[in-house]
């Protein structure tokens, strides 16, 4: 029944928040209560989750429509736990910062579309039935056109019209398929549900979630729609919506699919691997910091989709943790972005510089949060690396050696985003007068740091508990009688 809750809870919110005629600092606070008050649901959740259970937990099921096969079930794996709990955080983190902000004019339906988005990612984390699966992903949607097209910087319309081509290029494809495997199996459920060996039904997944993910070559809505996005929705794309395809590739791909994936599984691997190297270079190329940011989640949604692909136990284990680990770094990265962004007025590289001088809580989290973004040893980045690394081994050393070479590249962006901000010389946007951290700000992101410090002490909380008695492989393919 947790489930149903975290889902029903900031939808509840959203509508509060869209109908009481509040004043816009009210407003924002009550949907700051809200998210924080999910967090708290969330952390019941985990302290009533048997991680050594095989089953589906704390969840619900009724009929939906009979006939058709179709149910309202929803609860959580151990993975999708994690996912679920990451994403209530980085929400939270995001709304705090448009509270923050103080600047988003018609706050209640910025506010009720932000709690909307939170129920829709929550429930697409939870479904277990086919068709709810695609309407909770598919309602993701809605929030984000509208923030970004209402709210989005001077080239919005563009980043929207991007941004809606390719997702309803990839929702057309995702229903063909669900209707497909649903009317070929007699049921929608993905608990009751068996297997197919049907290769066109498997790419229409594939090709959805790799849009939504997003995954080369299919990233083209990418670089509009992170540069024009209000930073904290640039945030929740990359930190979270992304990790969305990660559920799906999980739940519906590898479980449900053993065959094509098997057919597929070099060309998946080949082209997340160059997602990786690309990603990587144009990051590093980039003449922004959210350039940098953005392409960097291409390259990490690679190396996720690596692990995810080469289906062992250690690519499957690195794939989980390194998606709480990435979606908690790259919304810290952006929303340090944002606050840079406010004192200078801008993004670009060559306009900034010397920001440590006079700011040394800027420089300290932002140095902290850069070094666990370039995985060095002993942070989680680095474990979920490194156990994707020794995965994709396994399916041959040319695919360890393209991971190596990611984490060599991630090294040069990070760096020269860091040394962009901080150490080069101060350029005409970095004025001398631009505070350092505020209170509020050091709220938001303080929060993220300890968790990304909590899980660099303890990975393995989130990488030996995704999946029961620690046998991912095994646990996917029992998930399909």
């Amino acid at each position: 029944m947790l489930a149903t809750w975290l889902i029903l809870l900031p939808l509840a919110g959203a509508l509060v928040v869209a109908i009481l005629p509040l004043p816009r600092l009210v407003t924002g606070g009550l949907a700051f209560l809200v998210a924080l008050i999910e967090v708290g649901l969330w952390i019941v959740a985990v302290s009533r989750f048997d991680f050594d259970g095989e089953d589906v937990q704390l969840g619900t099921s009724e009929e939906w429509v009979e006939s058709l096969g179709i149910s309202y079930t929803v609860g959580f794996y151990g993975f999708s736990l994690w996912l679920a709990g990451v994403t209530v955080v980085v929400m939270a983190a995001a709304i705090g910062y448009a509270l923050w902000v103080g600047r988003r004019d018609r706050a209640r339906g910025y506010h009720a579309l932000m709690l909307f988005l939170t129920g829709a990612i929550v429930a697409t984390f939870a479904a277990q039935d086919l068709l709810l699966f695609y309407v909770a992903f598919e309602a993701m949607l809605i929030p984000l056109y509208v923030l970004i097209g209402v709210w989005g910087g001077e080239r919005r319309a563009a980043a929207t019209l991007t941004f809606v081509v390719y997702t309803m290029a990839g929702s057309l494809l995702m229903l063909a398929s669900v209707v497909a495997f649903g009317v070929t199996q007699d049921t929608f459920s993905l608990v009751d549900s068996g297997t197919s060996d049907n290769e066109w039904i498997f790419l229409g997944f594939a090709i959805a979630f790799a849009v939504k993910a997003p995954l080369f070559p299919f990233h083209g809505w990418l670089p509009l729609s992170y540069r024009e996005a209000p930073v904290e929705v640039a945030a929740v794309l990359s930190g979270v919506v992304s990790k969305t395809a990660v559920y799906g590739f999980l739940v519906i791909v590898l479980a449900k699919f053993p065959e094509p994936v098997d057919d597929f599984t070099t060309l998946v691997l080949v082209l997340s691997g160059a997602a990786l190297v690309y990603g990587s270079v144009l990051a590093f190329r980039a003449p922004d910091l959210r350039g940098i940011v953005a392409y960097s989640s291409l390259a990490q949604m690679g190396l996720i989709t690596l692990g995810l692909f080469a289906f062992n136990d250690l690519g499957l284990d690195g794939a989980v943790l390194l998606s709480v680990a990435h979606a908690l770094v790259s919304t810290t990265m952006f929303l340090l972005v944002g606050t840079v962004e406010r004192r200078c007025g801008t993004g670009d590289l060559a306009a900034l510089g010397g920001m440590a001088r006079g700011r040394p809580v800027l420089a300290t989290v932002l140095l902290v949060a850069g070094m666990i973004a370039l995985a060095v040893p002993g942070s989680t980045t680095f474990a979920g690396e490194f156990l994707i690394m020794a995965g994709v081994y396994e399916e041959g050393w040319g695919y360890a050696a393209v991971v190596a070479l990611g984490i060599v590249l991630a090294a040069m962006y990070v760096l020269r985003l860091i040394s962009a901000v901080l150490h080069v010389r101060p350029g005409p946007a970095a004025r001398e007068e631009a505070l350092d951290l505020r209170p509020g700000e050091l709220a938001l992101v303080l929060p993220l740091i300890a968790c990304l410090i909590a899980l660099s002490v303890w990975p393995a909380v989130v990488s030996e508990s995704s999946f029961p008695n620690d046998e991912p492989t095994r646990a996917l393919s029992e998930a399909s009688p």
